[in-house]
C-alpha cells in the first residue's frame, strides 16, 4: 500500500442554536491518501484492493477513536467514505470498501453490529465528500443520524484514492426527533 499522506480531523461541537452542548458532540475523521494500483485500467479481479481495505479497517478505525481518546466500547456511531480520482472508477472505492474493510473497523469500536453507513464517488483534488453516520450498533437511533463533511485540498489525484472512517462519541447535539434511544436500544440485531 502506498501511502501518500494520514490526516486526522476531530471536530468537536460545544454550541448549537444558542444552547451550551455539555459535554461537547465529537466526531473524528480518520483519512488515509493512497496510490490507486488500477487508475487508468480496467481490472477484473480487485483482490489487492480488498485487501487494502481490510488493513485501512482497522488502521483508520484506530486512528479515529484514538483522535477521540475514548476506549473502543465509548465509540457510539461510524461511517466509511472514498473518493476515487479521476482516473479510477466507481469499483475501485467498492472494492476497498465493502468485502473486508468492516471487520477490523469493527474490531477497532469493540463491536459493531449496525450495517456501515457509506458513500462513494468520483472526484478532483479538493472535493468534499459527505460521510454518513449511524449508531454502530443499533442503527434505528435516531439521534445518531448524522454525517461529516470532509475534504483535503490536496487529494485525491487522478491516480489516487482517498478513504474515510468517522468515529464518534455521541449522537447529534440537542437531538429531539424522537423514536428509539440508547436506553431502549436492545443491541441485539444491529437495528434495534
Amino acid at each position: 500500500m502506498e501511502i501518500r499522506k494520514l490526516l486526522t480531523i476531530v471536530e468537536e461541537t460545544r454550541t448549537e442554536m444558542g444552547r451550551q452542548i455539555d459535554p461537547p458532540t465529537r466526531k473524528a475523521a480518520a483519512i488515509a491518501v493512497l496510490k490507486n494500483p488500477y487508475a487508468g485500467q480496467y481490472v477484473e479481479d480487485l483482490t489487492p484492493l480488498m485487501d487494502l481495505g481490510e488493513e485501512l479497517g482497522g488502521l483508520l478505525g484506530n486512528k479515529a477513536r484514538e483522535a477521540l481518546g475514548i476506549a473502543p466500547e465509548q465509540a457510539q456511531s461510524y461511517g466509511k467514505a472514498c473518493i476515487v480520482g479521476m482516473k479510477g472508477e466507481l469499483e475501485h472505492a467498492g472494492a476497498i470498501l465493502h468485502p473486508k474493510l468492516g471487520k477490523p473497523f469493527r474490531d477497532a469500536l469493540g463491536r459493531g453490529l449496525a450495517l456501515i453507513p457509506s458513500v462513494k464517488k468520483r472526484g478532483h483534488a479538493g472535493c468534499t465528500i459527505d460521510v454518513p453516520l449511524n449508531h454502530k450498533d443499533a442503527a434505528f437511533i435516531r439521534s445518531h443520524f448524522d454525517g461529516m463533511t470532509v475534504s483535503v485540498p490536496d487529494a485525491p489525484a487522478g491516480d489516487e484514492l482517498l478513504v474515510v472512517l468517522v468515529v464518534t462519541d455521541s449522537g447529534r447535539p440537542l437531538p429531539r426527533i424522537g423514536g428509539l434511544t440508547i436506553d431502549q436500544a436492545k443491541f441485539e440485531d444491529g437495528l434495534r
